[in-house]
């Protein structure tokens, strides 16, 4: 009963829309209804208020690092079940008709929650993916790529494992941006329109 507690608690958590919370607050309207029309920083950023999109970006990657803080005071179990249902409850919120955001934020403070090491790989690799190329759905790609593998090195095999079933959900997620790149059509980071 505590595991499925400690998965309901961490989705509730991860439910919480924060950019379209902090869009109708700041007087901008509904996130939805601009862009990818999803929940998350990169959306709200299309609204030009960089402040909104980093304030977006912080509050739902710590969403996720509350509930494994949380959940694991109580077991090291519970906080991986709650990191995952934060996530899965960002991904798909009941209250917005289970469409949320894609899931890096959130992923990175389930990181932070479970094994901080793991950030620092995540932040290396799509630092350099974005410079060499210009792209952050691919730098975000690539770094959930890296980030179960060295997790393996660096953790234990259910951190590993976990990230290794998000990072897939996190490519399911950006399917759409997937096509772009593949299309040659995805926006450039910096780049104007």
């Amino acid at each position: 009963m505590g595991y499925g507690l400690a998965l309901i608690f961490g989705y509730l958590f991860g439910s919480i829309p924060f950019g379209l919370l902090i869009t109708r607050a700041a007087g901008l309207g509904d996130v939805r209804q601009i862009g990818s029309g999803n929940i998350g920083a990169t959306n709200v950023l299309r609204t030009g208020n960089k402040g909104l999109a980093a304030a977006t970006l912080l509050l739902d990657a710590l969403k996720g690092t509350a509930a494994v803080l949380i959940a694991g005071h109580f077991s090291p179990d519970f906080g991986l079940l709650a990191g995952f249902g934060a996530f899965l409850g960002h991904l798909f919120p009941a209250w917005l008709g289970f469409k949320g955001g894609k899931g890096v934020a959130t992923y990175l403070g389930v990181l932070l929650g479970l094994a901080w090491q793991g950030m620092v790989v995540f932040a290396v690799v799509w630092l350099a993916m974005a410079f060499l190329f210009r792209y952050s759905s691919l730098a975000a790609l690539a770094a959930t790529v890296v980030v179960p593998i060295a997790l393996y090195f660096i953790s234990t095999p259910q951190i590993a494992g976990l990230f290794a079933l998000m990072s897939l959900i996190v490519f399911v997620k950006h399917r759409a941006n997937i096509s772009r790149l593949l299309a040659g059509t995805e926006g450039k980071i910096g780049a104007k329109g």
